[in-house]
């Protein structure tokens, strides 16, 4: 087998870090037919970003072994932070590249969920993971990037949730970063079967000012029929890396989904989020907030694709600009033939604090059926002027009333976050990155 010299990886090193966790064969082949793919296959191309000068391919080291938690005692304090550490009955924390700790209630070990990291799941659930693996939402050949994650899977987490079982609390998961030379090539599938519930909340933490590694990141969410699944996610990577993250929903006959993402990392970044409303009655909600701040370029992809009929999509996504930061703003609304019915709405508003700093928002409708709803809103601007007055006149000052904006502007999607740690976590993310 051939395989171009800018790939970080070759034919043998995937095989002997698949052999060396353990893994199934057909894992392994995976791997190997993955890395075969992407010797040939195209990078991806965000609408009005050129990423061919982005370093996607070097990085010093695969996998990282760090220590684990005895406890959670343990645990430096940007993650306590995150954590009720008393009543958090579900956790994962992922170091760098180890699993460091894990929880689960004997509650929802009884009901047959499966709540555990996605290395542990390959080995031992072998037959769910190779079912869902890549097969439904995400697809190992879609270009250079997907295949080369699926050939380097070095983390992440597996949650399966049975037919008719309601997880009442929500699963909560931190990755923690505190190696300048670890790269995350995170893998998260998420399955939950027909009439089931389940929360998921998920943090990337950096505690290193800057990186060296690449972060290659997908998330697959399937939902069967009448599924409800609420993935909240918080990202703060240190500047460094070169980010590609994918996060992207399946959804059978009037399962829904809601997405809450609050998208704070420092280094350039390629972000997709799509669902897919394949069953009749499906819904998607996603609500984004970016702050971009330094020379970042960011470019946010966030696709609603309609299938089935009565599908509802809607899209809110609201980002803060500052210095001479870049971002992109993709909004699409896709209604495919033979989708009636369906309703798609979509807002994309960025707010400018700089002269040097750039955001555009880009409402995109693509519609192939006549009997449907669709509509869009967007805007890009500078703080609004009457806002601040208003403010100043009840004796605040300017500083603390463009704070105040800020954080108001921001607040639709902050609010929606299901655990208070991670919700405070992003709120103080934001306060640091437009002071």
């Amino acid at each position: 087998m051939t395989v171009e010299i800018n790939l970080p990886a070759t034919e043998q090193d995937v095989r002997s870090f698949s052999e060396a966790n353990g893994e199934p064969t057909w894992f392994t082949a995976l791997r190997e037919a993955a890395l075969d793919k992407a010797a040939g296959l195209d990078m991806p191309k965000p609408d009005k970003t050129n990423i061919t000068k982005w370093d996607f391919m070097n990085f010093p080291e695969h996998t990282v072994v760090s220590d684990t938690f005895a406890s959670l005692d343990a645990l430096p304090e940007e993650a306590k932070g995150l954590i009720d550490l008393e009543a958090q009955e579900n956790l994962y924390i992922q170091r760098n590249n180890t699993p460091a700790f894990i929880k689960v209630s004997q509650e929802l070990a009884d009901k047959g969920v499966i709540f555990t990291d996605m290395l542990t799941a390959v080995r031992e659930h072998s037959e769910l993971v190779e079912k869902y693996f890549m097969t439904q939402a995400v697809k190992v050949d879609e270009h250079k990037l997907t295949a080369l994650h699926a050939a380097l899977v070095n983390g992440g987490v597996f949650v399966y949730v049975p037919k008719n079982v309601i997880v009442e609390q929500p699963l909560q998961v931190v990755f923690l970063n505190d190696n300048a030379e670890a790269s995350l090539f995170n893998h998260v599938l998420v399955v939950a079967e027909a009439n089931s519930a389940v929360t998921y909340v998920e943090t990337y933490i950096s505690t290193v000012e800057e990186a060296k590694g690449q972060a290659n990141i997908i998330a697959e969410v399937i939902a069967g029929d009448n599924a409800q699944v609420t993935y909240g996610a918080v990202d703060v990577l240190a500047k460094g890396y070169t980010t590609y993250v994918n996060r992207r929903a399946r959804l059978a006959r009037d399962a829904k989904i809601d997405w809450a993402l609050g998208l704070m990392n420092d280094s350039d970044t390629i972000s997709e989020n799509i669902s897919h409303l394949i069953g009749d009655g499906s819904q998607a909600d996603t609500k984004t907030v970016v702050v971009g701040r330094g020379t970042q370029k960011q470019n946010f992809t966030t696709e609603v694709r309609h299938w089935g009929k009565n599908t509802n999509g809607h899209i809110l996504k609201h980002g803060v600009m500052k210095e001479a930061a870049q971002s992109i703003f993709n909004g699409i609304g896709k209604i495919e033939k033979g989708a009636t019915k369906a309703d798609a709405q979509q807002e994309s508003r960025v707010l400018m604090l700089s002269e040097k700093a750039r955001g555009d928002a880009n409402p995109i409708l693509l519609i192939d059926e006549d009997d449907v709803t669709a509509g869009h809103a967007a805007s890009v601007g500078r703080v609004d002027p009457l806002q601040l007055y208003y403010l100043m006149s009840r004796g605040i000052s300017k500083t603390e009333a463009e704070r105040l904006v800020i954080h108001g502007f921001l607040a639709p999607v902050v609010t929606q976050l299901p655990i208070e740690g991670v919700k405070k976590q992003l709120t103080e993310v934001i306060e640091r990155k437009v002071r």
